[in-house]
């Protein structure tokens, strides 16, 4: 069974990056991902932190 992400986030970019979040000193790595348009979504491998596109106000760059 896959658990929901602890953390969703809509974003307007196809390509995302991810550091965790320092403020709580739960950051990792800067990591690059990018948005498949077949789910819409991407987890962070890091802090599973979903991102999922806002497909009515996303920029072209994927």
């Amino acid at each position: 069974m896959k658990l929901p992400a602890p953390e969703e986030v809509v974003v307007t970019k196809w390509r995302v990056s991810c550091d965790g979040d320092d403020a709580a000193g739960l950051g990792h790595p800067r990591v690059w991902l990018a948005i498949s348009p077949d789910t819409g979504f991407v987890d962070c491998g890091y802090c599973d932190k979903r991102f999922v596109i806002d497909r009515d106000h996303a920029g072209d760059d994927h």
